[in-house]
């Protein structure tokens, strides 16, 4: 129903904007990767959602349509709802999030706040093929970063450190940046152990 929105940028939060457009105020939900997107200009277009329940209507805006598109296909999954999609769209970037479901990576969507292993499983398991299919990713070279990842992990153990303490702290450095090469994986890894 409403697609997107574009006016006067009246008030910004971490959380909500209100855009004022031909004179009525939109209160808009948004995500922390958003937030980000939005600079200090007066004037404003977000991308959004319309969530229509028996008790409210809710709007939730996006400043890229990727990052919808990606808030919409986590909506689909069974046990996700409008606020956990929010907070995995706050915790990660769209590309991430899409990289994760692509490659199966469970550490990085369960590393989210609220996201147990059995959801992170479920949204993988849901959306990865529609990932696939919309993005055209193909899956052998989805597999790369898990390649980095090995040999990251295998280059850590012959430094002597614990596997399983060395793979939480990859999974944590490939959370924040998931194109990271075998070195910068190694060396940000390092100054974590």
């Amino acid at each position: 129903m409403v697609t997107h929105l574009k006016g006067k940028l009246v008030e910004k939060n971490p959380t909500h904007v209100v855009i004022e457009c031909s004179g009525v105020g939109y209160f808009v939900n948004i995500s922390l990767h958003t937030f980000s997107k939005i600079g200090d200009s007066e004037s404003i277009q977000l991308f959004t959602h319309l969530q229509v329940k028996e008790d409210s209507h809710t709007l939730f805006g996006f400043a890229e349509k990727s990052e919808r598109e990606i808030f919409r296909l986590l909506l689909s999954v069974s046990g996700i709802g409008s606020s956990t999609a929010r907070t995995m769209l706050s915790s990660l970037s769209p590309g991430q999030i899409r990289d994760a479901i692509a490659t199966g990576d469970v550490p990085t969507i369960q590393g989210i706040k609220g996201i147990g292993v059995k959801t992170a499983q479920r949204v993988i398991l849901d959306l990865k093929d529609k990932i696939l299919k919309i993005y055209d990713i193909d899956e052998v070279s989805s597999n790369s970063n898990n390649t980095n990842k090995d040999e990251a992990l295998s280059a850590l153990e012959v430094l002597g450190f614990v596997r399983k303490q060395a793979e939480r702290v990859v999974d944590k450095v490939l959370s924040q940046d998931s194109s990271l090469s075998v070195e910068n994986i190694i060396k940000l890894a390092l100054k974590n152990l």
